[in-house]
């Protein structure tokens, strides 16, 4: 079946029949009314997305890292070299990342795609450049990231990997990023979509110093400044200030919430995708949640702007998919709560 990657197509909302039943099956429960506070409300809110009450245990969550190097990474903006994307992209697909161990701890799969990495994976599955859609993207600052073509492709690919990933059992995805550079793509596109200024939403990524930082803000607002009003329609924005990588996990986000699926968000990087999915595909943000709270400022504000509260905070950075999986064992103690508290009727 083809992927439909136009715009604006309205993602229908998880049921509020099954979110109201688990509500009242937890207030039910032996113990004391709203006793166990988010985590009721997380239960009822993945009932809601599966479309039954009690809701079913998340035995298969899955993290698709999307990696891609950016144009801009050339221009001091990073505390790290753009080698380290590719020496990264084997670290993951080895088994041997940083999302890697996590996931193992917590019963995760983890895959990888090369959507825009400056170099090529010969030795590597041909799964993982499945849907390579150019090397490298754009400098933002002097340059679109990507042709809208591209774009469309990207967006494509990542619904497409949603849909397969679905297909397989995945009942929980998170979407991972693997990218020198990356933040600053993420820091313009919150920009962009919120309308602020990038000192509000600039943070310092792999740990740049000040006058890196500044640097990195003057950039972004170059960025902004070159591509005007055509940040108002989603693809364009992810044309003018997004990468390949980008654009694919927004096409994965929302065609994950497109099929009934919810997605667990990581940092910041994440979160500017799910700005951009909901402005592509509305509708989709009450198919997410987030995971843990990111250092970088444009996060705060794009989950304000999502209704999003983060799950947990252990002021990670790593990106990868790595925060968000540390944010599973909260859901899925949420279900098993739900599930397995008895009824207080049926003590007494």
């Amino acid at each position: 079946m083809p992927s439909d990657t136009s715009p604006r197509t309205r993602v229908a909302a998880p049921s509020d029949a099954a979110f109201a039943a688990a509500r009242q099956l937890s207030d039910g429960q032996a113990k004391p009314l709203g006793a166990l506070g988010d985590l009721e409300t997380l239960a009822a809110w993945v009932a809601s997305c599966q479309g039954t009450c009690p809701p079913r245990q998340l035995d298969d969550v899955r993290v698709v890292v999307f990696a891609g190097d950016h144009g801009i990474a050339t221009d001091g903006v990073s505390a790290y070299p753009v080698e380290i994307t590719p020496a990264m992209v084997y670290g993951i697909a080895g088994g041997h990342a940083g999302v890697s161990a996590l996931a193992a701890a917590n019963d995760v799969t983890v895959s990888i795609y090369d959507l825009g990495v400056a170099v090529d994976f010969p030795d590597l599955p041909d799964e993982v450049s499945r849907f390579k859609v150019r090397r490298s993207s754009g400098a933002i600052h002097l340059e679109d990231a990507l042709t809208r073509a591209q774009v469309e492709a990207a967006l494509a690919a990542g619904d497409t990997i949603a849909a397969e990933q679905i297909a397989v059992g995945a009942q929980l995805l998170i979407s991972g990023d693997l990218g020198i550079g990356n933040t600053t793509i993420a820091a313009a596109l919150i920009a962009a979509t919120l309308g602020v200024p990038p000192a509000a939403v600039t943070g310092r990524g792999t740990g740049i110093d000040d006058s890196t930082l500044v640097h990195k803000t003057a950039l972004i607002e170059a960025a902004l400044s070159r591509a005007g009003d055509r940040v108002a329609d989603p693809v364009e924005r992810l044309a003018a200030l997004g990468a390949a990588d980008f654009a694919a996990a927004v096409g994965f986000i929302s065609g994950a919430a497109r099929r009934g699926v919810p997605v667990l968000l990581d940092g910041v990087i994440a979160v500017a995708e799910a700005l951009v999915a909901e402005d592509y595909a509305p509708g989709t943000k009450a198919w997410l949640q987030a995971g843990h709270r990111s250092t970088e400022p444009g996060q705060a504000l794009a989950l304000d702007r999502l209704g999003l509260k983060p799950l947990v905070d252990f002021s990670m950075r790593l990106g990868e998919g790595s925060g968000a999986v540390l944010a599973v064992p909260m859901i899925r103690s949420a279900v098993a709560a739900l599930t397995g508290i008895a009824q207080l009727s049926d003590l007494t």
